[in-house]
């Protein structure tokens, strides 16, 4: 009788620790291997350079402003994932947060002085992107632009960026600065194209997370039928 109740309480130990680590939610996790997140570098004016970033895809949008604080933790599914929905980029193009992150994320550098930015955001974040418009001291020629965007969500993201006569550098966590050499005057650059992959939402962890729960739901019903029918030989 007592070893049978021990191993009562062995089997529900198992089944409660299992079923924590199936249940317990990950933490908001990034995607940085679907469509990669672009800038565009351009002149404007005599002192100013245009910094035009685009997200690669909505969820990556949606998971900045869970990090941010603007979007509710609970947006969050079990495997860590996140289902972007339509106002979303609304909600981050309002943000302060999000203008903040932008100038402390995109630097522009002439000679080593920093130049100022204002942050400009579409009206339509997602397929428009957003603008950092800095003021340099000094008429523009060679800048040094500074790109770290969505690399404190996770180390592998990257940014494709172009500018202008056909210059183009991609950013990572490991390659954050880049020199661009830029014609005082009139506007210069070239748009990024503004496709957006909305990544689709892998199925795969949850799949597996139902299929474990049915699992263990399955056992826990054989052992209650097992222990009702050892109770009533006993009776």
């Amino acid at each position: 009788m007592s070893a049978l109740r021990h191993a009562r309480r062995r089997l529900w130990c198992v089944l409660a620790l299992v079923l924590i680590g199936v249940l317990v939610p990950d933490p908001a996790s990034a995607h940085p291997f679907g469509a990669p997140q672009q800038i565009e570098v351009a002149g404007k004016g005599d002192h100013g350079v245009r910094v035009r970033w685009l997200v690669g895809g909505t969820d990556d949008l949606t998971l900045l402003g869970i990090a941010l604080g603007v979007l509710p933790k609970d947006r969050v599914m079990l495997d860590g994932a996140v289902i972007p929905e339509t106002s979303d980029a609304a909600a981050m193009a309002k943000a302060p947060e999000f203008a903040e992150y932008l100038t402390e994320r995109i630097a522009v550098s002439q000679d080593g002085r920093p130049c100022a930015g204002e942050v400009s955001v579409a009206d339509d974040l997602a397929a428009d992107g957003a603008e950092v418009i800095f003021t340099c001291p000094g008429p523009v020629d060679t800048v040094a632009v500074t790109s770290r965007m969505l690399t404190d969500l996770h180390e592998a993201y990257r940014t494709l960026a172009r500018g202008p006569h056909g210059q183009k550098a991609v950013y990572d966590a490991t390659h954050e600065s880049v020199d661009w050499t830029i014609t005082a005057g009139a506007d210069t650059g070239s748009r990024p194209a503004s496709t957006q992959i909305a990544a689709a939402v892998s199925s795969d962890r949850s799949a597996w997370q139902l299929f474990v729960v049915g699992g263990v739901l399955m056992a826990v019903g054989a052992a209650g039928i097992f222990w009702h029918r050892w109770r009533g030989r006993k009776a």
